[in-house]
């Protein structure tokens, strides 16, 4: 009745991935953003941006990881409660 749950983990090269990706990434745009040819507000206006999209993406990413967290807390508590019916459960013994 009692199963440990699987942990999935990431390894350390998928970590460094997402990280270097992200790096290179966020590089890329700040070094186009230098170098276009417009006027310093219209730069900023960009950098700027770019900052409230990197924001919002990591808050997105944190929702949906939370709700997923919750959904596999609840199918977890669902899955006890029947495992312990199942249990608790005398198929021979007589309905009154």
């Amino acid at each position: 009745m009692s199963e440990t749950p699987v942990k999935q983990q990431n390894t350390t090269a998928y970590y460094g991935q997402a990280i270097a990706s992200f790096a290179l990434a966020l590089g890329a745009v700040s070094i186009g953003i230098y170098r276009l040819d417009a006027s310093g507000w219209i730069r900023a206006f960009l950098a700027i941006s770019v900052l409230y999209l990197t924001t919002s993406a990591f808050t997105l990413a944190k929702v949906v990881r939370d709700r997923q967290e919750a959904d596999q807390i609840v199918s977890r508590v669902d899955k006890a409660r029947i495992d312990k019916i199942l249990a608790e459960h005398d198929p021979f013994k007589p309905v009154a």
